[in-house]
């Protein structure tokens, strides 16, 4: 999977199954709609008509099936015909794993996607998902040719036209977005530490033709960042916070995203285990799903001030590192009693939302971070948590969630129950909670937006993907898909209007997003 190039076409031409291995997928219903010459050209002539239709009636999904057409060459496979409210229509993690287990084996592929226009975009994102790029296996290094997959877009709905131009690149720029995300996190450490993650945002920012701002290592602290400096001190790399500015004319609000990046997160002093360390080269999913978003974003055009804020870091264990009871001030100019070294990831945010408002001026603030290890039982490993001070947020998020196919699910907010839990004797809070059962996720985006304060009179967003961010030993690219679809409302591109909860353009067929969504869901 790791040198597969990835291409989504209007229409990929007709090939036998011999020559180009073919997967058909849809939902059952959707399959059935399709005319038998829309797929002929890609099964004939070892596969005939009867043998296409008897293996759509062999199909039973529960909750998926599917069915092979001619030997290992072509596949025919049904995503659920119903889902739940809290899923997304498009059951894109359902179509990510039937992709890895059911596309045919050869080095020139074509996906057939069956589906409605409603359901491209998040359909496009869950087959990006399923060819990560990062692999250090030797027999992968050593083969020299590059494999292909071909995805074309069957339409089926009200609204059947092919998809134009515009609408494919759209598709492509997300789906390299995706994958660029999956790639970093799925790098170890010594291979992405923050210097070489400062590199792959200026790559980022020459594509784009932007300069990246970057404060690092003393600077940090002379400039008054104590959360990320304190982090990231110890590492033998030094901690940054860096930003990427979209600042085009005509802009009517600045937005900014601000991601969690630590590159590897022993615990610090309070070191993690042997059986819990593994896997936290993870941990900097919130800032490479920023970087991957912001650089498809950028390319669709974007009628806003967007700014992308990096806090990277290193929380590792040396001479230098912060220890427990060390107080630090934050960017806020807020005194923090560390009672626990392992809860980074909120001092570093911290120290991005308040530069966020404090020096970009930004009317809305979304962080998004693998912050804390509660939000899998929460939320669960496919839903982020999201937990913001607008409610008409937390509710487009939830639709983003379902129109991009990475899921977002509430968390409580309540700072006048929750906050409590930081109170500290010595310094203004401290940063872990006195009682481990008390709402562990909401307590901890609590902390990040107490150093903004619960009155600032902004939108503050705050998405913990900490779950999601990986399925079993790979990352998903979590969280490009929903950002894109969140903020598709400022974009110059007329599918993101469409996904977008909160765009003009949505507005009269939310109703109908509604309607086919009750259709499709299991009562």
């Amino acid at each position: 999977m790791a040198n597969v190039s990835l291409e989504f076409k209007a229409s990929a031409g007709d090939s036998e199954p011999q020559t180009r291995p073919v997967l058909i997928v849809g939902q059952h219903a959707t399959l059935q709609q399709v005319s038998w010459s829309q797929v002929k050209g890609k099964l004939q002539p070892v596969v005939s008509k009867e043998i296409w239709q008897a293996a759509l009636s062999a199909l039973n999904p529960n909750p998926t099936d599917s069915c092979p057409l001619y030997l290992n060459h072509a596949v025919v496979a049904a995503l659920p015909s119903r889902v739940s409210r809290h899923n997304s229509p498009s059951s894109a993690h359902f179509l990510s794993r039937l992709v890895r287990s059911c596309l045919p084996a050869g080095n020139n592929r074509c996906i057939v996607m069956v589906c409605e226009r409603s359901d491209v975009f998040a359909s496009s994102c869950a087959i990006a998902r399923s060819f990560p790029i990062f692999s250090r296996r030797s027999t992968s290094s050593r083969r020299a040719e590059k494999k292909h997959v071909t995805v074309e877009f069957v339409i089926i709905g009200q609204d059947s036209s092919p998809l134009d131009a515009a609408e494919l690149q759209c598709l492509s720029n997300a789906a390299d977005g995706v994958r660029l995300a999956a790639r970093i996190v799925d790098t170890p450490c010594n291979e992405m530490n923050t210097d070489l993650f400062l590199d792959e945002i200026r790559a980022v920012g020459t594509e784009l033709g932007i300069t990246p701002v970057i404060i690092r290592g003393e600077e940090l602290k002379q400039r008054g960042f104590g959360g990320i400096y304190g982090v990231g001190k110890a590492a033998e790399h030094p901690p940054a916070l860096a930003v990427l500015s979209h600042t085009p004319d005509g802009a009517t609000q600045t937005i900014a995203w601000v991601g969690k990046g630590i590159v590897y997160d022993t615990g610090g002093l309070s070191i993690k285990g042997k059986t819990t360390m593994p896997g936290m080269k993870r941990d900097c999913g919130g800032a490479a799903a920023i970087l991957g978003a912001f650089r498809a974003t950028i390319k669709r055009g974007f009628k806003d001030n967007l700014h992308a804020v990096f806090c990277l870091a290193e929380n590792s264990v040396g001479p230098t590192a912060t220890r427990p009871d060390d107080i630090h001030t934050l960017y806020s100019g807020k005194t923090v009693e560390i009672n626990n070294t392992d809860a980074e990831g909120r001092l570093v945010l911290a120290d991005g939302v308040v530069y966020a408002s404090k020096d970009l001026s930004a009317d809305i603030i979304l962080d998004m971070a693998t912050l804390t290890g509660a939000q899998g039982i929460s939320t669960g490993k496919y839903h982020a948590a999201v937990m913001t001070n607008s409610e008409q947020w937390e509710v487009a998020c939830v639709r983003a969630g379902r129109s991009s196919g990475d899921l977002a699910h509430p968390l409580v907010y309540c700072p006048e129950l929750h906050f409590s839990e930081f109170t500290s004797a010595m310094a203004d809070m401290k940063n872990s909670v006195a009682d481990r059962e008390n709402a562990q996720s909401s307590c901890a985006g609590l902390f990040i937006g107490s150093h903004l304060g619960f009155d600032w009179p902004g939108v503050w967003v705050h998405v913990d993907i900490a779950s999601p961010v990986h399925a079993g030993e790979r990352a998903t690219g979590f969280g490009v898909a929903l950002l894109m679809a969140l903020f598709g409302q400022a974009s110059d591109d007329s599918m993101l209007n469409q996904v977008s909860p909160l765009g003009a353009a949505t507005r009269a067929s939310e109703d109908q997003m509604e309607r086919d969504c009750k259709r499709r869901r299991l009562v």
